[in-house]
């Protein structure tokens, strides 16, 4: 692939799935195929899980002949009155693609607790698979709805709408997060779902893992020799993986105010960003020995210090009539992380998230220690950095000290860069639902949230949580728009983290 030239086009439309598994060196798929997206009529279905079936679709993962999409929901809706609501987050998409998209979709509505809606479906999805004449049927289950309703609802696909025993295929079921408030929620909710379904035919998502550069974590770590020998204590001083937004909670102050930043993003996207930078080399890249791997980096975590948590709460987050006046769920958080093992021994990982700040971005930050004997004094300048921007504007770049251009030996900051805007102009760079569905269809868990994993998660962030609802940590007042509150600088310099200034990253643009 050379420079600005992006490689290979995406596949046409034409191209079966089948055929595009046996490229892509996968298991072949066989028999008609139905994703059901329950909660249909959401805000989430229609912002993110139709978009991506259609850009599945549009790149020729699933196709016309091969695939039915089924939306259920409460709501009493036709055919087309869903198609239309979902054409509206489609703007853009050429129109005979789009019609040929959406004449897939059809809507069936019933309750989530009644078998009758659930017979309703089960018969639409039946009479499909009859009219396909394929010896083989699998049904995908997408939960695009509040955990509350998890456990009736698969209860319901357990009763009615199962995979026939009849034919050969499967029944996976997608849910998504918060997957429980705390350990005992989590495990509860585990139960329940476990009563139901194998492992193998759930699939927790979590979004962050679908991310092109979360996917690449693995690669850059595992692939290239240059980051064996320094990933570890005796070269790192600290690692800062970090969430930020410029936005508050939007008139969804109610809705977050029942779990918080940590809960809401610190407990799963970081945390599974985290298990990818600290875990050791899997086995092989099969997703039982990669998550056999995180699992055994959270069970390395210490008990969280609460000396070394921040948290925050930007002034103005209880205007929302939706927020009790007395609320203490923090808005922001900075809970630094401990690994007991032989590479991590004395290295802290600064977990940081927050709403309402000045800049929005999320990155991992690997801090080298000093270099020793600084014959060059450059030391005030700032340590090496190798940074991985993960959005927006996808990036990786290492920060080290040059020489300045000039007669006279001067040092500054610079960076070597790749930012995937440049380097991959003419590649899509796919949303990570997209991904992740895929997966769900070819049946790679390697990029899903195993029970075990989800248990030693809560481990972790329970005790912390708890402290936090009973008011034995508070959160200190923040100004929107500012970089949160100063407490969570100087709890990173306290840990070792020194901040660079007079040198800023920007990104490359074509001009």
């Amino acid at each position: 692939m050379s420079g600005g030239s992006g490689g290979s086009s995406p596949p046409s439309r034409r191209t079966s799935f089948n055929s595009l598994s046996r490229d892509l060196d996968l298991p072949s798929e066989q028999g008609c195929l139905s994703i059901v997206v329950l909660g249909a009529s959401g805000d989430l279905a229609k912002k993110k899980t139709f978009p991506a079936l259609y850009h599945l679709f549009d790149q020729g993962f699933i196709q016309s002949g091969e695939v039915h999409i089924f939306g259920y929901a409460r709501s009493n809706l036709s055919d087309d009155g869903l198609r239309e609501r979902i054409r509206g987050y489609l703007k853009g998409a050429p129109e005979e693609d789009l019609s040929e998209f959406l004449q897939l979709i059809k809507y069936v509505s019933g309750s989530y607790d009644n078998g009758e809606g659930f017979e309703k479906l089960n018969k639409a999805i039946s009479e499909y698979e009859a009219s396909s004449k394929s010896e083989s049927y699998r049904r995908l289950f997408y939960l695009a709805l509040p955990p509350s309703v998890y456990p009736s609802v698969c209860k319901m696909i357990r009763t009615y709408c199962m995979n026939p025993s009849s034919h050969p295929g499967w029944t996976r079921v997608i849910v998504e997060k918060p997957f429980g408030k705390d350990l005992d929620s989590a495990e509860e909710l585990s139960a329940q779902l476990g009563e139901l379904f194998e492992e193998h035919q759930l699939y927790r998502i979590d979004h962050y893992l679908g991310k092109e550069l979360v996917q690449n974590l693995l690669v850059l770590r595992f692939a290239n020799r240059l980051f064996m020998p320094l990933w570890n204590r005796d070269n790192i001083d600290n690692i800062q993986i970090v969430f930020r937004e410029d936005f508050g909670t939007e008139g969804r102050g109610g809705y977050f105010d029942q779990y918080g930043i940590i809960r809401d993003i610190i407990q799963n996207h970081l945390l599974q960003v985290f298990c990818l930078v600290a875990m050791e080399k899997p086995v092989s890249l099969k997703p039982e020995h990669i998550r056999d791997e995180k699992v055994k980096v959270l069970q390395s975590v210490n008990p969280i210090n609460p000396e070394e948590v921040v948290l925050g709460q930007y002034d103005g987050y209880k205007d929302d009539p939706t927020v009790p006046d007395d609320s203490n769920t923090p808005t922001f958080a900075s809970v630094v992380l401990r690994v007991h093992n032989e590479r991590w021994e004395g290295v802290p990982f600064i977990l940081k998230a927050g709403k309402a700040l000045n800049s929005r971005k999320a990155e991992v930050r690997v801090q080298f220690k000093d270099v020793p004997g600084d014959i060059f004094k450059c030391k005030k300048q700032g340590r090496n950095e190798f940074v991985i921007r993960l959005q927006p504007s996808e990036a990786m770049y290492v920060k080290l000290t040059v020489k300045k251009p000039g007669l006279e030996m001067a040092t500054e900051q610079s960076e070597l860069d790749l930012s995937y805007g440049m380097r991959y102009q003419n590649v899509k760079i796919p949303e990570a639902y997209e991904r992740l569905i895929l997966d769900t269809i070819r049946g790679d868990q390697q990029h899903f949230v195993r029970r075990d994993e989800l248990k030693a998660a809560w481990q972790i962030f329970t005790p912390l949580l708890h402290d936090i609802d009973d008011g034995k940590l508070m959160a200190v007042p923040y100004q929107p728009g500012s970089r949160g509150p100063k407490e969570a600088d100087e709890l990173s310099a306290k840990v070792g983290y020194v901040q660079t200034h007079g040198y800023i990253w920007i990104p490359p643009t074509l001009a």
